[in-house]
């Protein structure tokens, strides 16, 4: 019956293929070499590479020429025959249950470990092996077949291996090299079982016959191929692309290698460069152009999340969320934000845009941050006013938000290029998911917030480097959830999407989102630098779904806090907040709020809605959608981001808006 099947399948794949490939016959010539590895002949060929009916990354379909015979391991490499290598690495057998045996593939390898394992087997046989081209790995996965899998355009239910997405840590699975059938020229597991490493940076493809390709010159993401284990079928297609740092390893990526000299190809050049990354001058600013005077001053709401009016031109859908904000020492401000289908999405992607100096309307968004298949939740953007930026973003091993990693990046060119991205908490698992709010303390160490958990409370971690982001340290990992009550202490920040600032006596200020105490938002301090926390209720009503306040210090140091009057759950019947008016009477309003404390946070006097004369309708886009303003209504709910240029102006940007203004207006209404 099994070579009943095997033939069935063998016969499908031939009939599959398209007439350029016919000529191409399976060769079976094979042989085991001294590491145990079985190498089988794939002879030269043409194919058609991508398709129309993946992701916009797998176009144009082109056609690739291989022109030389390459040998390719049948199975991918497992973990007896890469701890000849590494004995050191049998301590990830058996992670979370997988890939326990030593006929399983082996898992937590990075594309530089892989690399190095080729080098010693190559010195090991006398012989090259190395990874293959994205090119060859297609071509030799399609074996022939046109269809959306090696085995026709359904990927049958004997080869799954847990096809779907886990939000935590993965079910045990049997990653067992070689136990479904091959393909029609003799290699296991092309689809599924785990992730395999190419030889490729990423980067866009090109309209036109490539014979031999290797890719791009130079990149930030390697190439892997195949899908996974935990992966729906779709990513497991033959033309689908994934990838991500080639300093990344988890349970998802393994390896098979190629014996064959490298093809002597001329790589692809670097791809035209994104919007963002154009016509900014490299100077410095005269701030001074812009007053910071005592008059107030306010504008708003611009639109930063724009559609740009060739929808295929990236990609961007239609939620678009989470976004941070800098300044640029060139007189731009730059923000990125996610944009994604759903936001438990292996599509989504971080866009950026530059509202360049002078100009009154942001440019069109083009892609910052994207590793191919990998969900990319959590931006955070911070100029340190030395001329660094720093980028720091969470990084998934698939695509929830439950299982992050987190990265860090710098820019000294106004954001204009970046250095490579470091893994700063490698690791991918709750606790690494990015919050806008990445701050510097009065001893220059760095603190980044960051979610600790995937639903909508729960807490919020700090990661926190001491020695100018060398190292990231987060000192509540590990350590038990707390109970979040007034008095209490336990070593998280209370409620999600924090805020958190450094006050001058050196403690540390946190406000959160949810795990609300005596109906009031949470707030928490830490005498010992994240150590520990003690929480009690603040004086702000809380917020819930859709919803991020901010917290800062200005330049002034008086400590900037915006949120919104009334919860998501409390929209049909909101409560408000009481302001003074220009008349200098109270006045109960509802919506975008900000407050200002001259006392460590101890009293918040002065306090404005973020609000202009009536407009009718406003698109808050994300969660927010369509609602009016007036002098006492604004934007119900956002997710919030802030930066301070150096003229002093405040800009506050939400889930699709900005809103600028100075402390003058801010305090208009409030006398100190």
């Amino acid at each position: 019956m099994k070579h009943t099947y095997l033939f069935i399948i063998i016969l499908i794949g031939i009939q599959a293929g398209n007439a350029q490939n016919q000529h191409v016959k399976p060769d079976h010539a094979a042989f085991v070499n001294s590491a145990g590895i079985k190498m089988t002949c794939i002879k030269p060929g043409s194919f058609q590479m991508g398709s129309k009916q993946g992701d916009h990354d797998e176009l144009p379909i082109h056609r690739v020429d291989i022109t030389n015979p390459f040998y390719m391991s049948v199975t991918e490499i497992t973990n007896q025959q890469y701890e000849k290598f590494d004995p050191k690495h049998s301590a990830y057998r058996g992670i979370h249950g997988l890939s326990d045996k030593d006929n399983d593939a082996v898992i937590y390898v990075s594309w530089h470990e892989a690399k190095q394992y080729c080098k010693w087997l190559s010195k090991k046989e006398g012989k090259t092996y190395r990874l293959p081209t994205e090119a060859e790995w297609e071509y030799a996965c399609r074996a022939g077949t046109t269809t959306a899998y090696n085995t026709g355009d359904q990927f049958p239910e004997a080869y799954h291996k847990n096809q779907q997405h886990v939000w935590q840590t993965p079910e045990p699975v049997s990653l067992a090299v070689g136990s479904t059938p091959p393909n029609a020229w003799g290699l296991h597991d092309m689809h599924g079982n785990v992730e395999e490493w190419c030889h490729d940076w990423y980067g866009p493809y090109v309209n036109t016959t490539q014979t031999n390709p290797v890719g791009r010159i130079t990149g930030v993401f390697k190439v892997t191929r195949g899908g996974s284990h935990h992966t729906t079928p779709p990513y497991l297609r033959s033309a689908n692309r994934l990838g991500t740092l080639p300093e990344d390893k988890h349970w998802l990526i393994g390896f098979r290698v190629v014996m064959a000299d490298i093809p002597e190809t001329k790589p692809l050049p670097e791809p035209d460069k994104p919007l963002w990354a154009k016509d900014a001058p490299n100077r410095e600013y005269d701030w001074s152009k812009i007053s910071s005077s005592n008059q107030p001053f306010f504008e708003g709401p611009i639109r930063f999340v724009r559609f740009p009016e060739n929808q295929d031109s990236i990609p961007m859908y239609r939620h678009n969320h989470c976004p941070s904000i800098t300044w640029c020492d060139n007189g731009d401000l730059l923000a990125v934000w996610f944009s994604t289908k759903t936001e438990a999405g292996r599509e989504m992607t971080i866009l950026a845009s530059r509202l360049r100096a002078g100009k009154e309307v942001w440019d069109e968004p083009s892609e910052f941050f994207k590793a191919p298949d990998r969900n990319m939740t959590g931006s955070a953007l911070y100029n340190d006013g030395q001329g660094t930026i720093y980028h720091i973003n969470g990084l998934e091993s698939d695509g929830t938000w439950g299982k992050l990693a987190a990265t860090h990046r710098i820019s000294r060119d106004n954001g204009l290029t970046w250095t490579h991205p470091r893994l700063i908490s490698p690791e991918h698992r709750h606790r690494n998911q990015i919050i806008h709010g990445l701050s510097q303390t009065k001893e220059g160490y760095f603190l980044q917030p960051c979610d600790a958990v995937h639903g909508g409370s729960g807490g919020t971690a700090l990661l926190v480097s001491k020695d100018n982001g060398a190292t990231w340290n987060d000192p509540g990992f590990g350590k038990p959830e707390p109970e979040f009550e007034d008095g209490k202490t336990g070593a998280w920040i209370a409620g999600i999407h924090a805020g958190v600032v450094q006050l001058l006596n050196g403690d540390l200020l946190a406000l959160g989102r949810s795990n609300n105490i005596d109906d009031r938002m949470p707030m928490s301090i830490s005498k010992d630098m994240g150590q520990s926390w003690k929480y009690s209720a603040s004086p702000f009503p809380p917020i819930s779904s859709g919803q991020r306040l901010v917290l800062k210090r200005l330049r002034g140091g008086q400590l900037f806090f915006a949120s919104f009057t009334d919860s998501s759950d409390n929209l049909k019947n909101p409560q408000g907040v009481i302001v003074k008016n220009a008349n200098g009477e109270e006045q109960r309003v509802y919506g975008l709020f900000a407050a200002l404390s001259y006392d460590e946070g101890k009293t918040w006097p002065a306090k404005r809605l973020i609000t202009t004369p009536e407009i009718d309708s406003v698109d808050g886009g994300a969660w927010t959608g369509a609602f009016t303003m007036d002098e006492t209504h604004a934007e119900p709910k956002g997710y919030l981001a802030i930066t301070q240029t150096p003229d002093g102006v405040i800009h506050l940007i939400s889930s699709a808006l900005h809103y600028r203004f100075n402390l003058a207006w801010l305090e208009e209404y409030n006398q100190r």
